[in-house]
């Protein structure tokens, strides 16, 4: 990607996930990352001088220095923070979820519009070679399952497992069913916190496909994986370790009257993620072009989250 000049950006949030954000935006050739924010002093200041800018302890104090920022604050701050900036006509890539509720969704949505501002949601799966390899071989899923498991860790706990961990899924999901819900059935539990640490959702789409998934930040190891099946595949995708690998009927015959299984399994590059996120954010403030995750696709991955919430 190359722009007709820098765009200027900053970081609202440097903690753990604001600061890999912070050191994308620093080492990007068409980004001028002008300041980095965070109500720790010490915490900004020791970003900035890192990556040689600017540190801020409020985030108003930006306001209008910047074309785009990333906004990587606890969640019940989103609607805040993003509304002053989307105000400014300042895009901005939000961490997800959305917000809080679908109300302060809407009106996010609606403030980026009438300025004409770009609202990406961080749905950072969606840039993650293995969905992006599905492209001609996902036709119309019938059956889902996935799973998403990690260990514990204090980050994140601001809200419960759905909207930590499950939230990914949810939007992969209705990203490649492309179907409105019909029904959700969910159940959970609190283990570390006073939020479900751990919980499973069946959902059951319009078009008859269902899903069921699974979401856990209280296990041994870290796993992220999906299985599809469709009419004429069966498909693994380890987003993790970045392999697919897809079934199909073959030519010949197993056993009488049953066809070999013909396999094509790939290991992808690992690549960087969220490098490629925030480039292709940068080029949708550019451009001024829909982003890859747009805030209604944010607002409804948070409308099934908390459906499900509302059944556990």
């Amino acid at each position: 990607m190359s722009l007709n000049r820098k765009i200027r950006t900053a970081v609202v949030g440097v903690g753990y996930l604001g600061g890999f954000h912070a050191e994308k935006y620093a080492a990007l050739p068409d980004s001028d990352l002008v300041a980095v924010v965070d109500v720790d002093r010490e915490r900004a200041e020791s970003v900035a001088a890192r990556l040689g800018t600017r540190a801020f302890t409020n985030h108003r104090d930006i306001l209008g220095m910047v074309d785009a920022v990333s906004i990587s604050v606890p969640t019940q701050f989103h609607f805040e923070v993003a509304r002053d900036f989307l105000l400014q006509g300042t895009s901005i890539l939000l961490e997800k979820p959305i917000t809080t509720t679908l109300e302060e969704a809407d009106e996010l949505i609606r403030i980026a519009h009438e300025n004409e501002a770009v609202l990406q949601v961080g749905h950072l799966e969606r840039f993650n070679p293995v969905l992006m390899a599905l492209d001609g071989i996902l036709i119309e899923p019938r059956f889902i399952e996935s799973i998403r498991i990690a260990p514990f860790k204090p980050r994140g706990t601001d809200v419960n497992v759905v909207l930590d961990l499950m939230i990914h899924d949810i939007d992969i999901i209705q990203h490649i069913v492309k179907s409105p819900i019909k029904r959700i059935d969910s159940i959970g539990a609190p283990v570390f916190t006073d939020e479900e640490d751990i919980a499973n959702a069946r959902i059951q789409f319009e078009n008859g496909c269902v899903a069921n998934v699974t979401a856990s930040r209280i296990s041994l190891k870290s796993e992220r994986r999906m299985r599809v099946f469709q009419a004429d595949a069966y498909i693994t995708l380890d987003f993790q370790n970045k392999k697919v690998a897809v079934f199909r009927k073959g030519d010949g015959e197993m056993f009488p009257g049953i066809p070999n299984v013909a396999i094509d399994q790939r290991e992808l590059e690992q690549g960087d993620v969220l490098k490629t996120e925030i480039e292709s954010f940068l080029q949708a403030v550019a451009t001024k072009k829909q982003p890859v995750v747009t805030g209604e696709d944010g607002r409804r991955a948070l409308e099934t989250a908390l459906r499900i919430n509302r059944k556990l």
